[in-house]
């Protein structure tokens, strides 16, 4: 009888190595798009960060509703100087050179988005106040609007005069705070996951009353932008640990 041509060869093996191969290559390609954006990466004092895989050759997007191109990595560093400095000579340890809720590092630290407001699938502003948006109301829960806010050291800095809607995905993202003229001028926004509403109050622990006024306000009345929103929720979200000196200590649960 005539050997048949693949008598001595393993087909399941071969399939299994093609398998393996084509699983890694894939893994392989998937990490290096994944480095596009946020790369090359530098570490705290602004040198270049070593990386274990070479990044990928720029590549350009058509951004959606005419917001032009963008081609990523582009290589470039943020225009700004990172408020920190190093206060030993072995080891990593970097403390704030000003006012770190400000100046944006360690827990309020933000990201440099597009100064622009994030869009929905029809290219209208997703993220927009209740006041705009006649078909919405509250239907379950405490309506926060005319409550009073308090703040994490008991100050009543003002009330909630709004609430800031995702309109597609029909969530609350931010309060819109009314400042009482003590605590500064004009209104605020704070993200909802750090506000906790009570029966007969707002209470925004993170920060304290003296804090509101430089709470990074949003340029247009009734939009939001991507990175305003990193900044201001950067900035509430800095405040638990850097509100007090209290909070900079050690805690004991």
């Amino acid at each position: 009888m005539k050997e048949a041509f693949f008598g001595n060869f393993d087909l399941a093996l071969v399939a299994l190595y093609m398998f393996w191969v084509f699983f890694a290559l894939l893994i392989y390609y998937l990490q290096t798009e994944n480095m596009r954006e946020g790369y090359p990466l530098e570490n705290e004092d602004g040198g270049a960060e070593p990386s274990n895989l070479p990044l990928p050759s720029p590549k350009t997007f058509k951004l959606p509703h005419g917001r032009g191109d963008v081609t990523v990595p582009d290589y470039k560093r943020e225009a700004r100087e990172v408020a920190l400095k190093r206060v030993a000579s072995f080891g990593h340890p970097l403390e704030p050179t000003g006012d770190p809720m400000i100046d944006g590092v360690g827990p309020a630290s933000w990201a440099p988005r597009r100064d622009e407001p994030e869009l929905d699938g029809k290219g209208h502003p997703k993220i927009q106040p209740m006041r705009n948006l006649p078909g919405f109301a509250v239907s379950a829960g405490r309506d926060p609007r005319g409550l009073t806010v308090q703040a994490g050291d008991m100050e009543l800095v003002g009330k909630i005069v709004d609430m800031w809607v995702d309109e597609p995905e029909q969530l609350v993202r931010f309060l819109e705070i009314e400042l009482d003229p003590a605590y500064g001028i004009g209104n605020r926004l704070v993200p909802m996951q750090l506000a906790v509403i009570m029966k007969d109050r707002v209470k925004v622990h993170s920060i304290f009353g003296k804090h509101f006024a430089n709470v990074p306000l949003n340029k247009t009345p009734d939009l939001v932008t991507l990175l305003e929103e990193d900044k201001i929720s950067g900035y509430y979200a800095g405040g638990k640990l850097y509100a007090s000196q209290d909070r900079l200590e050690p805690q004991l649960g």
